[in-house]
């Protein structure tokens, strides 16, 4: 095994961590991503004491820590403020619900989450951006590119701050680049990047899942960005070959309908090549945690938990420390 095969706990936020580090280590995991909701971690009592016993508690049953995630709080920083987000934030950060009230107490909360994860000693938090742009996607009625520009710009001026803190602390953030973030696919990261001026501490939890169905070259983007993948999800996908009800945009159907062109799959069971994936990594020299992020809609989840866990273990492999040819030199 050549890195550390950790769980996501973000699907499993109903359980209680206590009980989610047992069945972790019985899953065969290495360690947990920590997501920053349920009880799992909570950044308002990330005080030493708190993430000491956070440490020992995950210590007692055999398992590390390499991130954290806040996805959730993050997704409000840019966003077009809503109903939806109530349902997915703390009290504190939604508040009365104003729009820009909401921003930017996320992102006060994002900058918290950066001390909190110094604090447990981890360098990196995973999450969202949000966008106030995604709704532009299709560019009907006509899109000015000025509409694009200032989405851009307004992702820029709200997460330098955050990024600026970050990189004080030694802390990096990886967006998880995906639909409805600033950046989904090869082309939007680099665009945020640029809109960053490439920020030091801005980087990307790379997930393949969000990318295959698109048609993007997900092998490509570890090359392209190899010196920004901060943190990896294992993540499947699976996607039809025949035309189905509903493409790629969903048809607004729940996962796990049929008649969807694509739904998130246990890994090794969808179209997602992992051993190009994995030769990938070790090209630009990853060191860092293969992170399961687990989602299938038609498997039991423990069952689908554990054999994610063996089919990582089983998919990753060393690099060669030689070049197979040099035995037969003189």
């Amino acid at each position: 095994m050549a890195r550390p095969v950790t769980l996501f706990t973000g699907q499993w936020a109903d359980l209680d961590i206590q009980v989610l580090c047992q069945k972790a280590a019985e899953f065969g995991y290495d360690g947990l991503e920590l997501a920053c909701w349920g009880n799992h971690f909570e950044v308002d009592k990330a005080d030493a004491a708190y993430c000491r016993e956070t440490r020992n508690m995950l210590q007692q049953n055999n398992l590390e820590i390499y991130s954290i995630s806040n996805h959730l709080v993050g997704q409000a920083v840019c966003d077009r403020i809503d109903e939806r987000h109530q349902a997915i934030l703390p009290e504190r950060i939604w508040g009365d619900g104003d729009p820009e009230g909401v921003r930017q107490r996320a992102a006060a909360e994002m900058i918290a989450t950066a001390r909190a994860a110094k604090q447990l000693n981890v360098g990196v938090v995973n999450g969202f951006t949000g966008s106030a742009i995604w709704h532009l996607l299709y560019a009907f009625p006509p899109t000015p590119a000025s509409m694009i520009d200032a989405g851009f710009d307004d992702f820029a001026r709200r997460w330098k701050p955050i990024l600026d803190e970050f990189q004080k602390l030694g802390v990096k953030f990886a967006l998880e680049v995906h639909p409805t973030e600033i950046a989904f696919d090869i082309a939007s990261a680099e665009r945020a990047l640029e809109a960053l001026d490439r920020h030091p501490a801005f980087g990307f939890n790379y997930d393949p899942s969000h990318l295959g169905y698109q048609g993007v070259d997900y092998v490509e983007f570890i090359y392209r960005f190899s010196e920004r993948i901060f943190h990896v999800h294992m993540k499947d996908a699976g996607w039809s070959a025949a035309p189905t009800e509903a493409g790629v945009f969903g048809g607004h159907l729940e996962f796990g309908d049929r008649r969807r062109y694509w739904d998130f799959r246990s890994l090794g069971r969808g179209n997602i090549d992992f051993e190009e994936i994995i030769r990938a990594l070790n090209r630009i020299q990853y060191e860092g945690p293969l992170s399961i992020e687990w989602e299938d809609s038609g498997m039991d989840r423990e069952h689908g938990a554990a054999e994610a866990c063996a089919f990582v273990k089983e998919v990753d492999f060393k690099p060669s420390a030689i070049a197979f040819d040099a035995a037969f030199e003189d």
